[in-house]
């Protein structure tokens, strides 16, 4: 029995991390099972959406669940967990040491500083501008309106635990901004440096996971995933509208 408890907390950690950092539901699923399988539990159940993950060794077993309330995207930790899933399969990793390399990724933050992240959203607006056939004379106000409009949702996500009044008030400073480079006549397109400086804001990796957890047959993830990327639409969209009819 408690060979069992050990192999179900090191899957729920393991599924814990992945979901966390943006991996599709049915990859976290398989992961959480062939984990359980390579130690030798292979009547293993799982069950995870966007928010928990529930999870047990057969079906006589009780199940445990575990909560998650955060989500981010960070490939590296889901690439780094799927390569302790491969050791763990190929025999390289016992029980003890797989809890203890899953425990030390847990705890660690892959993430990159935050001026890094702002400047590559600054820079990438920039190159949305021009993607979208914007002119160069935008590409330095579009760099400029992305930075600004990523720091205030970094700052307000931050401070307000609520996803979508950052994206509503980011979306909102990105117009400003956008406008007064127009009236001071240093831009020269407002729609195309709008464009380009939200597109860091919009939720590609959502949307695709989406996609592919509905076509694998996840619907109650799928749905779920849309819905998030669908309100995240709404709030970038409102923030522009407003500046829009403001001004």
């Amino acid at each position: 029995m408690e060979n069992k408890n050990e192999i179900m907390e090191i899957c729920l950690l393991a599924g814990k991390i992945m979901l966390e950092s943006g991996a599709e539901t049915y990859r976290v699923e398989d992961t959480m099972n062939r984990m359980a399988a390579a130690f030798g539990n292979v009547t293993s159940h799982s069950y995870v959406t966007p928010t928990a993950i529930m999870f047990s060794t057969s079906e006589t077993e009780p199940s445990n669940l575990i909560r998650i309330n955060e989500r981010s995207t960070d490939l590296e930790r889901v690439t780094l967990v799927n390569g302790i899933s491969r050791k763990i399969s190929s025999g390289e990793l016992t029980l003890p040491d797989a809890k203890r390399e899953l425990d030390a990724l847990s705890k660690k933050d892959l993430s990159y500083p935050i001026w890094i992240q702002i400047f590559s959203a600054a820079i990438a607006s920039g190159c949305f501008t021009i993607m979208f056939l914007g002119t160069w004379v935008d590409f330095i106000p579009s760099c400029i309106t992305g930075g600004v409009g990523f720091s205030i949702f970094v700052f307000l996500h931050r401070l307000v635990r609520i996803k979508f009044f950052a994206e509503i008030m980011a979306s909102f400073v990105i117009g400003v901004v956008a406008y007064l480079f127009i009236v001071t006549g240093v831009g020269a397109e407002l729609d195309k440096i709008i464009i380009g400086s939200v597109m860091p804001l919009v939720p590609g990796l959502l949307i695709t996971n989406a996609i592919r957890d509905l076509i694998a047959g996840h619907l109650v993830s799928g749905i779920s995933k849309g819905a998030e990327a669908f309100l995240t639409a709404l709030a970038i969209g409102t923030g522009i509208a407003v500046v829009l009819a403001i001004l």
